[in-house]
């Protein structure tokens, strides 16, 4: 756990990795909660006989907008930003799934600190977001989000 007490703290850590979280495991299960939430059920996600037969991944796939969505997840594990009230997502600046997430594999995040910025009531900062998948030669998620952190 990287723990900032201040601004200055946060600061420090400009342009650097800042934390690298623990492995989390894809199930199947994760996949179809997310695809009954979302209205996504694609036979490449949930279809596990249909996915190993067809698709050129081999077996079921996690969204991408899953391995996104675990980003608060990894982020809270990892980053205690102890000098403000309350953090919130302001946005994302980009986002790009460059490789599949199996199903039944491992993922974790790095976090880079990308901007700082101070406004009249919070800091704005832009974090770098890889999720990797175990063993993975390119990440499954890369996305440059924005959170204000609200003194």
């Amino acid at each position: 756990m990287k723990i900032f007490d201040s601004v200055e703290a946060l600061e420090a850590a400009l342009g650097t990795e800042v934390a690298v979280s623990e492995w989390a495991t894809i199930t199947q299960d994760r996949v179809n909660l997310f695809a009954e939430a979302t209205d996504d059920p694609q036979w490449i996600h949930v279809d596990v006989e249909r996915a190993t037969q067809q698709s050129p991944f081999g077996g079921t796939v996690a969204h991408g907008y899953l391995t996104l969505s675990l980003l608060p997840k990894f982020l809270e594990a990892t980053i205690d930003v102890r000098f403000c009230r309350m953090s919130i997502n302001y946005g994302a600046n980009k986002i790009r799934f460059p490789a599949p997430m199996r199903t039944g594999q491992r993922m974790r995040a790095r976090f880079s600190l990308l901007a700082l910025e101070r406004l009249a009531d919070c800091v704005q900062t832009v974090w770098q977001y890889t999720a990797e998948q175990e063993g993975g030669d390119k990440p499954v998620c890369v996305a440059e989000v924005v959170l204000r952190q609200y003194l």
